[in-house]
């Protein structure tokens, strides 16, 4: 599945231009496919200039690449007898450069922004979009120093495509299998033609993130463990595919270079705060995401600390605005609004029973309890349950990824003007 990342797109391509793909070639066993994606992207009328690591050779031969693409195939710094600096030439040239099998070791090289081969230095001395589909065992892709290396790459506004779940080499199966070739070039065909990133153009998003804290006195809160994670996600992806966004968040958060012109970021702590700035705020905008886990009471709080030696307090809880239900009530023709519920048992059924009682557009909801959901995680896994109570499951992955599958949806429901 694709996350979608990317900062420095220079495409501004007509129907009769060639586009000029780089299609780097790692050392894994699905470099093999790279050949197929080489003969599509040729007959789609590609200029293809493929490079293959001296790892790569060990399983596909340069002759086969060379045979197929728009120039020979190219594997080394030096010794090119047609320029000095192939690196140069192939990043300044390159509308984009797609590595498929991208492996660990050339992913965690890239991301440290090391240049021993004339693959990373081509990465490094381009400003075209650059799309990753990493291919490895399910247990290298699962290690968190892979991981990290991409979330790293993604901050730098690289487009990674997940891989896919099946039969991997030596009889195993799981996460790691290189998509199909027909996939990766249907997605490479989107990013040239600006599709994926005009998803969202000229749309405005509220976007809200973070668990409220409710004061008890001036030292403690009441609050919950939502790091904001998946809002802070959802408003990155969401400016990557063209939106305008308005971030009201409880926590910190340190915005992608590449995003950071077209996020708002508002800051507020409690329930009561939150409403305030998204009431505000929404009559101006097309779509609220209220990905904030919001305190659903609040105390009115202690004028000093309180004191263990004065007994233990009664805390008398009040229930804070419902801004979900609320906004359903406010909502303005062709708005879409998006809900999220975390449960930890009869996920579906309280989920289906909360969207009858808010209406809103779409319903996010996940199952905290599990493994690698939810709260304080890097990945998520959801069910989108829309107004006619269909459910859509997004398995586990990178909350990145999960934001794109939510915010197709939303481009859906304007698409279908239905609202």
């Amino acid at each position: 599945m694709l996350n979608l990342t990317h900062s420095h797109s220079r495409m501004t391509l007509s129907a009769s231009d060639s586009p000029r793909i780089v299609l780097g070639v790692a050392g894994g066993i699905a470099a093999y496919k790279a050949v197929e994606i080489l003969r599509r992207l040729r007959e789609s009328g590609y200029f293809v200039s493929p490079i293959l690591t001296p790892d790569a050779l060990r399983f596909v031969g340069a002759v086969t690449f060379s045979a197929l693409a728009s120039e020979p195939v190219r594997t080394s710094l030096y010794g090119d007898p047609t320029t000095p600096i192939p690196h140069t030439y192939l990043g300044q040239n390159a509308d984009l450069i797609v590595v498929a099998p991208a492996t660990a070791h050339v992913i965690a090289r890239y991301a440290m922004g090391l240049a021993d081969d004339l693959l990373t230095a081509t990465l490094l001395a381009s400003r075209a979009p650059v799309l990753l589909c990493p291919a490895m065992h399910t247990e290298m892709w699962e290690q968190p120093s892979v991981q990290e290396n991409l979330a790293t790459l993604r901050r730098r506004g690289v487009l990674v495509m997940e891989p896919d779940d099946g039969r991997l080499a030596g009889n195993d199966s799981g996460a790691g299998r290189l998509p199909a070739p027909e996939a990766i070039v249907t997605l490479i065909e989107k990013i040239v033609r600006g599709g994926e990133s005009s998803l969202l153009a000229g749309r405005r998003i509220l976007v809200t993130a973070g668990g409220t804290r409710e004061p008890i006195d001036p030292v403690r809160v009441i609050s919950n463990r939502s790091s904001g994670k998946q809002g802070h996600a959802l408003a990155e992806v969401a400016a990557r595919l063209g939106a305008r966004v308005e971030l009201v968040t409880t926590v910190g958060t340190e915005l992608a270079l590449d995003v950071r012109s077209r996020i708002v970021v508002r800051r507020v702590s409690t329930a009561a705060e939150m409403a305030e700035v998204v009431f505000e705020l929404a009559p101006s905008v097309d779509a609220i995401i209220m990905a904030a886990a919001v305190a659903d009471f609040t105390v009115v709080p202690a004028e000093r600390k309180l004191k263990k030696e004065t007994g233990v307090p009664e805390v008398h809880l009040v229930a804070t605005t419902d801004i979900l239900l609320e906004l359903t009530k406010r909502r303005l023709p062709g708005q879409v609004l998006v809900g999220f519920a975390a449960e930890t048992d009869r996920v579906l059924e309280r989920a289906v029973e909360k969207m009858r009682r808010k209406r809103c557009d779409l319903l996010v909801v996940n199952d905290v309890s599990a493994t690698g959901v939810g709260f304080e995680h890097a990945t998520n896994e959801v069910h989108m349950i829309d107004r006619d109570e269909n459910v859509t499951t997004v398995s586990l992955r990178s909350k990145e990824a999960v934001s794109y599958e939510i915010l197709s949806s939303v481009a859906t429901l304007f698409s279908r003007g239905e609202l």
